[in-house]
């Protein structure tokens, strides 16, 4: 009996592992019947260092099982890692086509920059240095949102505005050393010197003036000798040495920063010109594009001068005093003093790239009168009021805002629940943000109105903050409401009405 069960529990043991195989090779099968996934495309490569020509390729690419590569001078190569000569210096592009099994393709390419690198250095640094001046013709410097929008937010002209940058001299040597000569003036960028007296004026460039908005040392910033590197196949130069700086003091490699750093890295294109070199130099970070144009002059003589003194800007408008000021956005006539009509240049208008308003909208609550609603798209993120006169606040001692604030909005990246109203001067001054005051809040009660109300006398942001309040200066004809931050590029639409001085 015992040897009858055990053959009969060995048939038995030997028909499941049949079964089990049997499973196995089903289940392998559908497996290997799945379709292979998509390609991922992706390389980097890397110039030799002992001939400037030759590249080598390393293939980051997934999911692949064929590579044609195209080097951008007619050549291609079917390789995974190819190392290609080019026949002579130049911009090229290189496109990588990677394949699958069953031909799904995915493609990535990249630019590269070949020089000598001994000519591309010569060529910033000269035989043994080259010095290089804020250009002065046309527009020097300036922000945008892009390579394609540079300078189309703000821009600065050799016309008096900042004429101690005009001097300032940058040089770079053959030997890997850079020097900055602040030439004994100074510019007082407001994001740097706000509320102080070196706030956006050329000043003494002196270690007792060099203090930031916060109270810290930015002495660094002043002449000195630093060392740098210059990688002509990428077009990227980089200082090295605390306070080593180029373009504005506080351009950082990847973000701003309002104290001296130890290193710094810019985008650089040099072009040359009859009788003089053109650098342009870059830096791209949170939806800015900065970029500053310097010379260097092969003929001095062709060399503008400096203009000093800055023409005198628009004019004196003439002076009210109001006992009301309001826009309740019900309707195009719902206000005193306080319309829309008058704007800055862009606002309401996103086809000039301003923020878009539109008056007399329903209640998001569902419940109250028509109201405004606050646009957010592109360059001009404020709602501007530009008046036609200069407004006296002596019956005034508060100013406020209703403000119905959507959830809907998405607030994961720079779009903040920050409101402002900001005061500041426009008709006699270019740049009204150099010298506003603003009063700020943050909303913490979503899908509602809240009622947000300032004293006038006590403002909380802005550079002239700690200079003066609205009862104190009689030139004031420029007002603003900023909802959801500064970020130029950040969307988001927000409700405002009631919005008062009493």
């Amino acid at each position: 009996m015992k040897n009858s069960i055990s053959k009969w529990s060995r048939m038995f043991m030997l028909t499941i592992g049949v079964v089990s195989l049997v499973a196995l090779a089903s289940c392998k099968k559908d497996k290997d019947d799945d379709p292979p996934k998509n390609p991922i495309a992706s390389f980097q490569f890397a110039v030799s260092a002992t001939n400037h020509l030759e590249v080598t390729f390393t293939n980051f690419s997934q999911n692949a099982t064929s590579y044609e590569w195209n080097f951008g001078d007619g050549q291609t190569s079917t390789e995974k890692d190819p190392v290609h000569t080019y026949a002579t210096p130049g911009s090229y592009t290189i496109v990588l086509t990677a394949k699958n099994s069953v031909n799904a393709s995915a493609t990535f390419n990249s630019a590269i920059e070949l020089q000598d690198p001994n000519s591309a250095l010569t060529l910033l640094a000269g035989e043994t240095s080259k010095t290089w001046k804020l250009f002065r013709e046309g527009t020097s410097m300036g922000v945008g949102p892009d390579a394609a929008g540079a300078r189309t937010w703000w821009a600065l002209e050799n016309t008096g505005a900042r004429p101690c940058y005009y001097y300032q001299t940058f040089t770079f040597k053959k030997d890997g050393s850079f020097v900055f000569d602040d030439q004994g003036a100074f510019w007082g960028e407001g994001a740097i010197f706000s509320g102080t007296a070196q706030n956006e004026v050329c000043f003494e460039a002196i270690p007792a003036n060099m203090v930031n908005t916060a109270g810290a040392d930015v002495s660094a910033w002043l002449s000195g000798t630093h060392a740098y590197t210059y990688e002509p196949t990428t077009n990227t130069i980089t200082l090295t040495g605390l306070g080593a700086w180029m373009g504005n003091p506080q351009s950082g490699t990847s973000a701003t920063s309002v104290v001296p750093e130890a290193s710094k890295s810019f985008k650089a294109v040099i072009e040359q010109r009859t009788g003089y070199d053109l650098l342009t130099i870059s830096y791209t970070y949170d939806g800015f594009y900065w970029d500053f144009s310097y010379a260097s002059y092969s003929n001095p003589a062709l060399e503008p001068e400096v203009v000093v003194v800055a023409p005198p800007y628009g004019e004196d408008l003439p002076d009210l005093t109001p006992t009301e000021m309001w826009n309740t956005f019900e309707t195009a006539t719902s206000f005193v003093v306080l319309d829309t009509a008058g704007v800055y240049p862009g606002n309401g208008s996103a086809a000039n790239g301003g923020m878009a308003f539109t008056i007399g909208v329903a209640d998001p609550a569902g419940v109250g009168a028509n109201c405004g609603k606050y646009d957010r798209k592109g360059t001009y993120q404020e709602l501007q009021f530009q008046r036609e006169n200069d407004i006296q606040f002596d019956n005034f001692s508060t100013v406020s805002i209703d403000v119905y604030m959507p959830s809907s909005n998405n607030y994961s990246g720079t779009l903040t629940k920050d409101i402002a109203i900001i005061i500041g001067e426009a008709s006699q001054t270019s740049q009204w943000w150099t010298g506003h005051i603003q009063y700020d809040a943050q909303v913490t009660v979503m899908d509602a109105w809240v009622t947000y109300t300032f004293n006038l006398n006590e403002p909380t942001s802005g550079p002239g903050m700690g200079v003066y309040t609205p009862a104190t200066r009689t030139d004031l004809d420029f007002f603003a409401i900023s909802l959801g931050g500064g970020g130029h590029t950040d969307e988001g639409t927000f409700y405002i009405r009631n919005f008062r001085f009493n």
